[in-house]
């Protein structure tokens, strides 16, 4: 098959997961409060990490637009520990990217990547600790995302900034509205371009690299450090990494290291990283990398232990996922998700259109 062929085919494939996924991501952006997380986040103790961890996991942020949501929460009175941990969780899962992951990778990696994610993120607040030096600043300085340097293209959604209006209370249909237009505008228009760039990725593995090549280099602790050498830098979210790694999982490298990378790219990019240490420390900063590649690791080795002793045919699980869409649907669902990505694309960087809010302001301006 062609390289057009493959994009086309992983993009019919994903569709309709990616729709239920979005769907479901404007629900919680209609009926979560943000208050809810600034209020569980600020109590202090382990209680604070855990519950930060999984209020984070099936939030629909990317390593850029967590950055403001998180450090507005900090500054709310967070601990460095539940920041952190919130930092990882967030970004690395979500319930856009576990819907996607079930029909890429199958049941099997939908399961254990959010289970990874939350512990990830668990045992980098247990070693942030409790805050011994300094309280939670309360500056009301405005904080600076990861993306904020990202000029002279139109700012990402996690910099736009919520009219007054927005800040009224609002009626179940106002906010039911919001979220649809969260969704279906601003959250597309957000992740767009990088799910483009995952799907194109995915379609030149499967066209081009041969199978024997990344077999070679597929397993084993080398192959680990790896997917963390090209998952650090990269700036990806935990939806558009999927399709990189069906590609990386279907011609040859193991579930243990596709997993690593799932983990390590979404969670970590420069930015992100020169942030976590200006507001949060040194020490926050080491655990931080120490956790997402430490516990990676492990669940690497677990995964291919795992996917070993239970014989998991990862073809044959996505298979299954497809079987449950005819292809009319998928059909469907390709066009509609295409024509609400075009027309985010050429909003966002032909006629400069910002979004108007993000979930992540929303957080950060209660701060």
């Amino acid at each position: 098959m062609s390289l057009i062929e493959h994009f086309v085919g992983l993009f019919i494939e994903s569709a309709p997961w990616l729709l239920m996924g979005f769907t479901v991501a404007g629900l919680m952006k209609a009926f979560v409060p943000s208050e809810l997380l600034a209020k569980h986040l600020g109590e202090p103790g382990l209680m604070a990490t855990v519950k930060a961890a999984l209020l984070g996991a099936p939030l629909p942020l990317c390593s850029c637009g967590v950055i403001p949501a998180a450090l507005g929460l900090r500054r709310s009175g967070a601990s460095k520990a539940a920041t952190t941990s919130f930092l990882i969780s967030t970004p690395e899962t979500g319930i856009d990217s576990v819907t996607v992951s079930y029909a890429m990778l199958g049941p099997f990696m939908a399961v254990i990547r959010p289970i990874a994610a939350i512990s990830t993120a668990i045992t980098a607040g247990l070693l942030v600790g409790a805050d011994k030096d300094e309280p939670a600043p309360t500056t009301s300085e405005p904080v600076q995302p990861c993306c904020a340097s990202k000029t002279p293209e139109p700012e990402p959604i996690c910099c736009s900034k919520p009219n007054a209006e927005e800040s009224a209370p609002e009626t179940l249909a106002t906010r039911l509205k919001d979220s649809i237009k969260f969704t279906f505008i601003d959250l597309i228009k957000d992740i767009s371009l990088w799910l483009l760039i995952g799907l194109g990725i995915a379609a030149l593995v499967k066209t081009y690299v041969p199978t024997e090549f990344l077999v070679q280099w597929g397993d084993g602790f080398m192959a680990f450090v790896v997917m963390a050498l090209i998952g650090v830098p990269m700036y990806i979210c935990a939806l558009s990494s999927t399709p990189i790694a069906a590609g990386l999982l279907f011609s040859g490298v193991s579930p243990g290291a596709t997993l690593v990378f799932m983990l390590v790219g979404p969670a970590t990019n420069i930015a992100a990283m020169g942030l976590v240490k200006r507001e949060l420390g040194n020490r926050a900063l080491a655990a931080y990398l120490g956790s997402v590649i430490g516990v990676g690791f492990a669940f690497g080795y677990l995964t291919n232990y795992l996917a070993a002793q239970w014989s998991i045919d990862f073809l044959a699980q996505t298979q299954d996922a497809h079987a449950m869409l005819n292809s009319s649907l998928g059909t469907i669902s390709a066009i509609v998700l295409a024509a609400l990505m075009a027309y985010a694309l050429v909003a966002k960087y032909l006629l400069g259109q910002p979004a108007s809010m993000h979930y992540a302001d929303a957080i950060t301006d209660e701060g």
